[in-house]
């Protein structure tokens, strides 16, 4: 297969078939560090998503991504996804800087998730492929000079994140929403647990953003070596005969009786709480 030719198919079979559960969790921590940019945080503490409704806000972005990879841009379902995405971005004045560097995490932090924690790294095709698929998807979103490789997608998000990553009490309180979203879909008991595994597996940078005290040394390589053990014990399993997509996750609670594509994500009015004005930026494909 081709990786720019058949870019998205590839992405598809290596999210749905050779890493579902770690792409899952990267693009989960890929959402996350963006909150560390101040003017990303604070806009989405201002539309009460992720701390009022963070299950519904965490279903709904999973959903409407994944159903562009499982059934292809130019489907009905993925026209629909996007569709869906453009108008809710649209309702708020997001930087074009803004929007191509949550869109470099999406190719960026899995495949460095993956290249630490999986059963395997990613192969050169697939890195590739993974950079075309989101550009194809920065491009269907109207976002303005993409990254033309993987990296270059690296360098853009690293130097982004070195310029802006800073303290904003607002962003904190939706990492502290989210961490604890997180920790709701295990016994309760082991909330304090898992919120210092999640911790311990942020780098220095994004913790000193949020104000987290960093985990003991002890808590951090615990931690990592325990993932890096998962990702050994997966490589002696046998292939994956079926896919595995977003619709499956355990952590999608939201829609016990199913949902509707068109029906999912915010529906902003312009002047009301966190929808201040209109996004500014160039049209985007509907």
């Amino acid at each position: 297969m081709d990786p720019c030719e058949d870019a998205s198919e590839i992405y598809r079979l290596s999210s749905a078939y050779e890493f579902p559960w770690d792409f899952a969790r990267a693009l989960e921590l890929a959402l996350y560090r963006t909150y560390a940019v101040p003017s990303i945080g604070r806009l989405l503490a201002e539309t009460a998503e992720f701390t009022d409704r963070p299950q519904k806000r965490y279903d709904d972005t999973a959903l409407l991504l994944d159903a562009v990879v499982e059934h292809g841009f130019d489907s009905a379902q993925g026209r629909t996804a996007i569709r869906r995405i453009n108008r809710m971005h649209r309702s708020y004045a997001i930087t074009n800087d803004d929007m191509r560097y949550v869109l470099c995490t999406f190719v960026v932090i899995p495949t460095r998730w993956i290249d630490t924690y999986g059963w395997r790294r990613m192969s050169r095709h697939e890195v590739v492929a993974t950079a075309v698929h989101y550009r194809t998807l920065g491009r269907h979103m109207g976002i303005k000079d993409i990254p033309g490789s993987y990296e270059e997608f690296e360098a853009c998000l690293d130097a982004y994140e070195e310029a802006h990553f800073a303290w904003d009490e607002d962003a904190r309180r939706v990492s502290d929403a989210t961490l604890d979203l997180m920790a709701s879909w295990y016994p309760r008991p082991l909330a304090p647990l898992l919120r210092a595994g999640t911790l311990a597996l942020l780098d220095e940078p994004l913790l000193r953003a949020f104000g987290y005290a960093p985990p003991s040394p002890a808590t951090r390589v615990a931690v990592r070596r325990a993932v890096r053990l998962r990702g050994r014990v997966v490589r002696l399993l046998p292939p994956r005969r079926a896919p595995h997509h977003a619709r499956q996750n355990r952590e999608v609670k939201g829609y016990p009786n199913g949902y509707r594509l068109a029906d999912l994500g915010t529906r902003p009015v312009p002047g009301v709480r966190g929808c201040p004005v209109r996004h500014i930026g160039s049209p985007a494909a509907e």
